[in-house]
């Protein structure tokens, strides 16, 4: 028997995604943004309301990047994203995050966050929600398997339950996909 909940926002996973941008003044700002995700295979789609600060340094400098948020860092992501940088001007300071400015756009990446896809703007669509084409991934080389790809028990990223408003870890498999179907076939 199944139990029915009405209509929700329960979508899983939803990756915690670190949105980074600078500001006017050069300054950066990250945010923390559940909402988004693939778009195409080389865009990616933000679902962000214009009041966010991030929504408008994204259109002033037609760039940003986004990162993955980890088990170790979890208080950090979730701080900014209970604090706008719209009332708190420290907010980056606060957080303990640093940053070093992406070699492909002009957007910071977090260095504590070991992926990150770097953006340019491609649209902000009818519904305000930002399209961005990934011009780079880059990662820290502590994530990165013996075999050259991105190791997910190293990596550990979390994502966003929005039933029980927490956050999970990631990482273990489970599976082989575009294989383990064929049994069936």
């Amino acid at each position: 028997m199944r139990k029915n909940f009405g209509a929700n926002p329960w979508f899983y996973p939803l990756p915690v995604l670190m949105v980074g941008t600078y500001n006017e003044d050069g300054s950066a700002d990250v945010m923390n943004a559940a909402w988004g995700g693939l778009y195409s295979r080389d865009k990616v789609v933000l679902c962000l309301s214009g009041s966010h600060r991030t929504t408008a340094n994204i259109k002033a400098k037609g760039a940003f990047t986004v990162a993955f948020a980890d088990v170790a860092h979890v208080v950090e992501a979730d701080y900014v994203g209970l604090v706008s940088a719209n009332q708190e001007p420290e907010k980056m300071q606060k957080s303990g995050l640093h940053v070093t400015k992406s070699e492909f756009v002009d957007a910071p990446v977090v260095d504590e966050f070991p992926l990150a896809l770097e953006c340019t703007l491609v649209k902000v669509n009818e519904d305000g929600n930002i399209i961005g084409q990934i011009v780079n991934v880059s990662a820290d080389e502590s994530i990165v398997g013996e075999d050259g790809k991105i190791d997910p028990e190293k990596w550990q990223a979390i994502s966003f339950d929005p039933v029980q408003n927490s956050y999970r870890r990631v990482a273990e498999k489970v599976g082989n996909a575009f294989q383990d179907g064929a049994k069936l076939k």
